[in-house]
């Protein structure tokens, strides 16, 4: 189902690249963080055209809880711990200071987006001590926060953390707000990058500078970004007839379940999983559920999920994209706050290629391997693709195509090859085959979304073989 964005927002159609251009600076992806970057490169005369696969926010910025804060979980005591308090206190006025570039935006352009200022609360159920913690992180770092019981939760609560002076918005009309200014071509699937040259089918454009927003880099050397992310999937139902909960909420323990408002409709939150691994599905019935215990009367009116890609030590990468290519820059790994970090993105890579200096570039720099913060996960990461690789080769399911109900999917035994199958709710079957054409992993079905998901690195596939999520280009069955 769409999201309640795509439900109120329509974005205009743009044109598609038909022949070979020159820019100053190439933008792949067509999400907030491309567009931003975009649109602050074109406030400084810079010529930056956007170059979108599908549609404008297609991706992960139609699907957001557009959230734009700080507050990014648990996130200032771990950098303390694992990486330095220089860089904590970077990353946390990072984040500030793009609240506020929102604001200014959405000020100068007059954008009618329902940004509005919000308390952002991290709340725990169980155990209330790393809630402790993290406000003494958050004060080391200058940020204002306080300790309260009392929030607009239909709940209690052992203790909330809150950040006053948060916001949030809907991305879709502010992106309606800046669009006019922008360059875009949609429809226009970039397939390689040959040092200053974007190859487009259609097209070509050859860029000074080249920024890769594609949510995950689809590039995979160098930078080998597949060795240091994986994605995680979340889900989302918009509920009518629910309480006005007076802010922004997200859990810390126990469902970590996440609250805010739009309009007359509340957004909940919750059922994250690593991507590939939901074979049992039940997120939205998990949802639904908690929606039903603490809104007895409310009633669903839209649902839909995200998917966000996890750096090793919880920091995104945003500058170049690796020494060999000192004229592509990337930005990627937001872990779940992409309103706020897409901010980040566009100012930091616009100052990148305007040579102006930016004082919060280090922390997020993509050349940076803090062994501390990122031995135990990129083990983990080197584990899963592993596991997924093997399977692909030694695991034979003894399931059968006819053993599936209708209406799902799972890898199995058919005519003697291993498939993907799904059977549709007439009983008709759809048969992939199940490795992931980024780099081979074993596929797994999603039953939540219907979708072919990949545990290594994230790619995703719908039920006939067509690509929906990179860092895959190529469908299934192409």
């Amino acid at each position: 189902m769409s999201s309640i964005w795509e439900i109120s927002t329509n974005l205009p159609e743009q044109k598609s690249l038909t022949k070979d251009i020159e820019a100053d600076v190439a933008v792949i992806g067509g999400g907030l963080a491309g567009l931003l970057t975009a649109y602050k490169l074109k406030k400084r005369g810079i010529n930056a055209v956007v170059l979108e696969a599908e549609k404008v926010a297609c991706g992960q910025t139609k699907n957001t809880t557009a959230k734009i804060t700080s507050q990014h979980g648990l996130i200032y005591k771990s950098i303390i711990d694992n990486v330095s308090l220089k860089d904590a206190i970077q990353y946390a006025r990072a984040n500030q200071d793009a609240i506020k570039c929102y604001k200014e935006i959405i000020e100068e352009n007059n954008i009618d987006c329902e940004f509005e200022e919000k308390n952002a609360y991290l709340y725990a159920s169980v155990d209330e001590a790393p809630l402790k913690k993290e406000l003494e992180a958050a004060k080391e770092c200058g940020i204002e926060a306080y300790l309260t019981r009392d929030t607009g939760l239909p709940f209690k609560v052992l203790n909330a953390l809150c950040y006053p002076n948060q916001a949030q918005f809907n991305p879709l009309k502010f992106i309606l707000g800046i669009l006019p200014e922008l360059d875009v071509y949609e429809h226009t699937m970039v397939t390689d990058i040959e040092e200053d040259k974007v190859i487009t089918k259609n097209g070509m454009v050859t860029a000074k500078w080249i920024v890769v927003a594609t949510h995950y880099p689809f590039i995979n050397t160098p930078g080998y970004y597949f060795m240091r992310m994986h994605q995680e999937r979340s889900y989302a139902i918009a509920l009518e007839k629910a309480a006005d909960v007076n802010g922004m909420y997200i859990g810390i323990d126990g469902q970590m379940l996440s609250f805010r408002n739009y309009q007359n409709y509340l957004i909940l939150g919750g059922g994250g999983h690593r991507a590939g691994e939901n074979s049992a599905g039940g997120q939205y019935d998990l949802l639904k559920n908690e929606a039903i215990k603490y809104y007895p009367d409310s009633k669903v009116m839209t649902q839909w999920s995200a998917q966000d890609c996890m750096t090793l030590d919880s920091i995104p990468y945003i500058g170049r994209y690796s020494d060999q290519t000192p004229n592509m820059l990337v930005a990627t790994g937001f872990k779940k706050w992409g309103m706020t970090t897409s901010m980040v993105s566009a100012n930091i890579l616009s100052d990148m290629i305007t040579e102006k200096e930016n004082k919060y570039a280090e922390v997020f720099s993509p050349d940076r391997f803090n062994f501390s913060a990122s031995a135990k996960s990129l083990m983990d990461e080197g584990l899963h693709a592993t596991k997924g690789l093997a399977k692909s080769i030694f695991s034979i399911p003894d399931t059968i195509a006819a053993d599936l109900p209708n209406s799902h999917g799972g890898v199995v035994k058919y005519e003697g090859e291993k498939v993907g199958v799904y059977k549709d709710e007439n009983g008709k079957i759809f048969i992939i085959e199940p490795k992931c054409s980024h780099l081979g992993c074993l596929l797994s079905w999603n039953p939540d979304e219907k979708s072919w998901d990949c545990p290594c690195h994230g790619s995703r596939f719908d039920y006939k073989g067509n690509l929906i999520d990179n860092p895959a280009m190529k469908d299934l069955n192409g």
